[in-house]
């Protein structure tokens, strides 16, 4: 694999690159075919497997990070769903055979280890196989939540704290935050304004698009906003998502076309944790299917979406039930 946080030339055409701001930030660019490389995250793959009144970790072997404790995961590779390497990174460490119950949650590491990348976690249920170590895990293991090790990964962690939460079970050190996330109300219409005129496709828009969509925010009635409100700054918001609510005769579907964060508060995960709310809302309405349009996003936009477990298409989906 080519390492392209250190590229000097031109993947398209062989020119040598040079800086740019593009999208306000200073990225590698040709000035012979305009080609911009965008160093986007990695997506990766987490699986909590339940098995006999626990979870299955594996004590990893490999470079980063070994001999410590950590839930089954993994990269995609280029050519499978999430899903796909969910079950293959499954198989790969632990020997066993899963059912994937659900979404548990997508995380961000922008600090790495060794680059940046989302994690997309998902419950999983034992199904065949037999329980053994391979690929790179030096063991594995069946820990009940009484005992289960220490976990170096701050992801793996927070997956944790979450399925304690959905068992019930007193979640040990939690993780403090600098944002929490929740409902907007109508005092947050100037910051989701702001936000909206980040995304590059609402350059276009008049100042009577702008007042109509202001006023669809107050008057919304099967649309959900949901508001990341930074703990530092009360009040302050970081980011939000919006989805309209499609009822049908046999069920629902939900249809993301907003969704924003501050420059400066990217890379806190703070996408990914107003995408779940969107996803949790979605599961409490019943809904079958998320839909998002991607197609109005940047290029880290977009590969966050797929990373999440999105379709590859300009209107990505997930399908909840």
């Amino acid at each position: 694999m080519v390492d392209t946080t250190r590229l000097s030339f031109c993947p398209k055409c062989g020119e040598k690159l040079a800086q740019r701001t593009v999208g306000g930030r200073e990225r590698l660019f040709c000035p012979k075919c305009h080609y911009v490389h965008y160093h986007n995250p990695v997506p990766g793959v987490g699986i909590l497997i339940e098995k006999d009144d626990g979870l299955v970790f594996v004590k990893r072997g490999g470079r980063v990070k070994p001999g410590s404790w950590a839930l089954p995961s993994g990269y995609i590779e280029a050519d499978e769903s999430v899903k796909e390497a969910a079950l293959r990174e499954t198989k790969e460490e632990t020997g066993l055979d899963v059912e994937l119950i659900d979404l548990l949650g997508v995380y961000s590491f922008p600090e790495g280890p060794p680059t940046s990348g989302i994690i997309v976690f998902y419950r999983a249920r034992a199904i065949g196989g037999t329980l053994r170590a391979g690929d790179d895990a030096q063991a594995v293991r069946v820990f009940r939540p009484a005992d289960f090790p220490d976990i170096s990964f701050r992801t793996h962690q927070e997956a944790l704290q979450r399925w304690l939460a959905m068992q019930h079970e007193p979640a040990s050190a939690p993780q403090p935050s600098s944002y929490r996330i929740r409902e907007a109300d109508p005092s947050d219409r100037e910051a989701v304004c702001e936000l909206l005129r980040l995304v590059d496709a609402n350059s276009q828009l008049t100042e009577a698009d702008w007042q109509a969509a202001m006023q669809r925010f107050c008057e919304r009635q099967t649309i959900c906003v949901f508001v990341a409100e930074t703990t530092t700054s009360p009040g302050q918001v970081a980011g939000f998502v919006a989805m309209s609510l499609v009822q049908t005769l046999t069920g629902g579907r939900g249809w993301i076309d907003d969704m924003a964060v501050a420059r400066e508060y990217r890379g806190e995960g703070i996408g990914a944790a107003l995408l779940e709310a969107a996803l949790r809302h979605a599961n409490r309405l019943s809904l079958t299917h998320l839909y998002v349009n991607i197609e109005r996003g940047s290029p880290a936009a977009r590969a966050f979406a797929q990373a999440a477990g999105l379709q590859d298409s300009s209107i990505s989906y997930l399908r909840i039930r």
